[in-house]
């Protein structure tokens, strides 16, 4: 049988199946021009008593396979030249580290009835009615000690008052000569 006899007939199956498959009338062609290139170079190893056309499209369809799970690996395709610069740039997370780690140790540096409160109400999102009934005080205590404690948190934030976020019980070392 002559391969531009056999072959021909099916391009157009071989587009619509490509494309079908794709959803990229251009990637479908680039895969069916593949397709026709194995075609070619083995049609000399093709079995005899094999349907031509099963055999052609067997093979667009594992290179249809191998595409799609190619693509899936590797995420969608977008030319660098249409991404913007934006997109690309993203913000240094060391500063964001180390500032955590200061509010971390401000925060641990609080007295402990500040600390329980400031977590409740600014991490846990309870109300202060919330707060008060959990800790068993007055709402005007957990207002009092929110206050004194985001205070003393944006004083040792800001490098002030280093004593005032000392964690209790800490005992400062003076250098007597």
């Amino acid at each position: 049988m002559d391969l531009t006899a056999a072959v021909e007939p099916l391009i157009p199956a071989l587009r619509r199946y490509a494309g079908a498959m794709l959803r990229d009338r251009d990637l479908a062609d680039d895969l069916v021009q593949d397709c026709l290139e194995r075609v070619i170079s083995h049609w000399g190893s093709r079995r005899r008593e094999e349907d031509t056309r099963q055999w052609v499209f067997a093979i667009a369809h594992n290179l249809i396979i191998n595409k799609l799970r190619q693509d899936a690996r590797r995420g969608l395709h977008i030319d660098l030249a249409e991404v913007e610069e934006s997109a690309l740039a993203a913000p240094a997370a060391q500063e964001h580290r180390v500032r955590h780690g200061e509010l971390m140790k401000a925060l641990a540096a609080l007295p402990e009835d500040q600390r329980s409160v400031i977590l409740l109400v600014s991490v846990e999102d309870l109300t202060y009615a919330e707060a008060a009934k959990l800790l068993n005080i007055p709402i005007g205590t957990v207002m009092s000690r929110l206050a004194r404690g985001r205070e003393r948190l944006q004083r040792a934030l800001e490098g002030q008052g280093v004593q005032a976020a000392r964690p209790q019980g800490e005992v400062l070392l003076r250098r007597a000569k």
